[in-house]
């Protein structure tokens, strides 16, 4: 039964290296493998269509039938879902026949294909930046185009993932604040916050983080070194009154109001001590000069 699997698997083996694609691989006659490469294109055999056109491409460059080639080169790539060599194929085209039908098509395909490759939100977005970009030239070079639309739709969805991300961040430094180090992420939260509300100021997220920008600021000024708390405390409080401007029947007003109350009670304490400060102070410079 072994010998007989080896046999089978031999006999496979030579029938299919003698099949048509087979054969057509091995032809010199460009016109059999263009007509190859566009026929296994037809019938959805991308990965063969592939192998033909690489052979057949470099013959006929500069050609009338280059154009459909190398557009259909760059769809196999799609089609065999490899992206990022797809939109490299497609800009390429674009760039090389500007003037094309197929224009227009591929200028979106290479955005799209950017846009299929483009991560989740927690991974790094440098990729989706790029499919950013493209969209954005697709519809600033097309804007009567069908795929319009479309492509405002995915611009849309990616910056939804930014936004995402920056609130994801955001958070890790609020749940940060609470660890060995609190001035640092006390800091960076304030910092992050606040770009995130000029990033995305219509973003439903802007509500709660100025929420805790005031619990934030309150918490950093309460923990700072005495010649920065007053500042700091009276930042807290320009926080809050923000807050109620923004946001006057927010379910977080009473939160909003105890750490209001509790900054103001810090800053009272805070001042007299400082003003007590001033007055040993002096007391004790005026005794330094009487002696």
């Amino acid at each position: 039964m072994r010998a007989n699997f080896f046999i089978s698997f031999a006999l496979l083996l030579l029938i299919s290296s003698c099949g048509p694609f087979a054969k057509l691989e091995k032809s010199t006659n460009w016109e059999e493998l263009y007509n190859g490469a566009n026929k296994y294109y037809q019938e959805g055999e991308y990965g063969k269509a592939i192998i033909l056109y690489e052979k057949v491409l470099p013959i006929i460059k500069g050609s009338e039938k280059a154009e459909l080639a190398e557009y259909n080169y760059a769809n196999c790539h799609f089609k065999t879902k490899r992206y990022i060599e797809a939109a490299g194929y497609f800009n390429t085209f674009y760039r090389t026949y500007s003037r094309s039908p197929l224009a227009e098509e591929a200028l979106f395909m290479n955005a799209y294909s950017l846009y299929l490759d483009a991560p989740d939100y927690n991974l790094d977005q440098k990729s989706s930046q790029e499919a950013v970009t493209a969209i954005q030239q697709f519809i600033t070079r097309f804007p009567s185009s069908a795929s319009y639309e479309r492509a405002l739709e995915m611009l849309k969805d990616l910056e939804g993932r930014f936004e995402q991300k920056a609130f994801a961040e955001a958070e890790m430094y609020y749940r940060l604040k609470d660890g060995l180090f609190p001035g640092d992420f006390y800091r960076a939260c304030i910092i992050n916050f606040q770009n995130f509300a000029k990033d995305y100021p219509e973003s439903k997220h802007n509500e709660e983080l100025a929420y805790k920008l005031v619990e934030v600021g309150y918490g950093y000024a309460k923990n700072s070194a005495f010649d920065k708390k007053e500042e700091r405390l009276n930042d807290a409080l320009k926080f809050a009154s923000t807050f109620y401007r923004k946001y006057p029947n927010s379910a977080f007003i009473a939160e909003v109001k105890k750490f209001e109350d509790e900054t103001k009670e810090e800053l009272d304490s805070h001042l007299k001590l400082k003003k007590q400060t001033a007055e040993n102070q002096t007391t004790a410079e005026k005794n330094e000069s009487e002696n």
